[in-house]
Formats: structure tokens, sequence, C-alpha cells
């Protein structure tokens, strides 16, 4: 995905799958300070992956376009005034 950033998804909402326009993207877990380790996925040829941190299934959609989620808000935005070493998002 040589188009731009690479998406976070977070599952704070406790959601059993997100489905995610982009085959390539991270996860992050939950919203922060609860994240985990911000993880690589690349589903490949595949339609769906799991996190092999927080369980969370993504099953892609191409639908939803390149960085698209639904639920629309398990897309993570990190704060654009945010300061190094703020972890409120």
């Amino acid at each position: 995905m040589a188009t731009g950033t690479i998406p976070h998804f977070h599952n704070s909402p406790g959601v059993q799958v997100i489905y995610v326009g982009s085959k390539e993207f991270m996860c992050i877990g939950a919203l922060p300070p609860l994240d985990h380790p911000h993880s690589f996925l690349d589903m490949g040829s595949d339609a769906d992956i799991v996190c092999p941190y927080c369980s969370t299934l993504f099953r892609y959609k191409g639908s939803l376009g390149e960085g698209g989620a639904e639920p629309k808000e398990c897309l993570y935005h990190e704060r654009a005034d945010k300061a190094p070493g703020d972890n409120l998002r």
C-alpha cells in the first residue's frame, strides 16, 4: 500500500468483527492509554485476519474504500495537536 499512511483501527467498542477497506493496516487494540503494541497486519490474498494481541477479527470489505471501517468509530485518528509523549489521544 504505497498511497500514504497506514490506517490504524481499534476495538474499544468490543465488536465481534471489524470490516475494513484496507488489507494492510495497524491494530492498536483499544484507545490509548489502554492500547496494545501497534501490530501491522497484512491480509495478503485472504479475506480476514485475527490480531495476535487482542484477537479482534478483521474482515475485508472493499466497498468501504482504503482506510474505511465498519463500524466507523473503530478507525483511529491521532490528534494533530498531540505533543510528543502525550498519551491522551
